[in-house]
């Protein structure tokens, strides 16, 4: 596979794509993660993921030549429970109404992701359904205290001591839950490579 750019700064991402000996290498760019109000939030992780790829597929023209003909991967996800977006947490207060939000209740994970790939963007999205158990107050301050989830969507990682102890069941892509669905996104540049 020809090597990337991963337009994220994700440390899960990157380490998902390592473990599937991709080869990659990371620009950042920052980009506006807002989105519009009235939009479908099935759209918004695709919508945020375009503004990274785009971000970075401009640093990449203005000041690194060397990468202009790699093609770029980036990626958004968000945790979306009763039709509400549970952003990342700002502080512990945030992270502690996040998971009690989440406790006992199922939600969806939405990852979306846009490749840059010869100058034309590709995007698709994956939806994962995670349950969480009913959860104590004393077993989500332990997590929070302990684990600082802080810059995680939702307020928590699913390879934490949390999804351990807290998750009861997922349907879906266990992966996505944690930033990226690699398997469909190396069957899409396997497709591209191919066609």
């Amino acid at each position: 596979m020809e090597p990337f750019i991963l337009a994220s700064q994700s440390p899960r991402r990157q380490m998902l794509l390592t473990w599937a000996d991709v080869p990659f290498e990371v620009i950042v760019s920052d980009s506006d993660e807002t989105f519009p109000a009235n939009m479908d939030l099935d759209e918004v992780p695709v919508f945020i993921a375009k503004n990274k790829a785009e971000a970075v597929h401009e640093k990449i023209k203005l000041g690194y030549p060397q990468h202009i003909n790699k093609h770029i991967v980036a990626a958004d996800t968000i945790v979306v429970l009763e039709g509400s977006v549970l952003g990342k947490p700002a502080n512990k207060s945030e992270a502690i109404a996040s998971l009690t939000a989440l406790s006992g209740k199922t939600h969806r994970v939405i990852t979306g992701v846009v490749l840059i790939y010869h100058g034309k963007e590709y995007t698709f999205s994956e939806t994962t359904l995670v349950t969480f158990n009913l959860l104590t107050l004393d077993q989500i301050e332990y997590y929070v205290e302990n684990y600082k989830p802080y810059d995680k969507a939702g307020g928590y990682a699913i390879q934490e001591w949390i999804g351990v102890v807290g998750i009861q069941s997922i349907q879906g892509d266990f992966y996505n839950v944690m930033g990226l669905p690699v398997s469909k996104l190396l069957q899409k540049l396997k497709q591209l490579e191919e066609a």
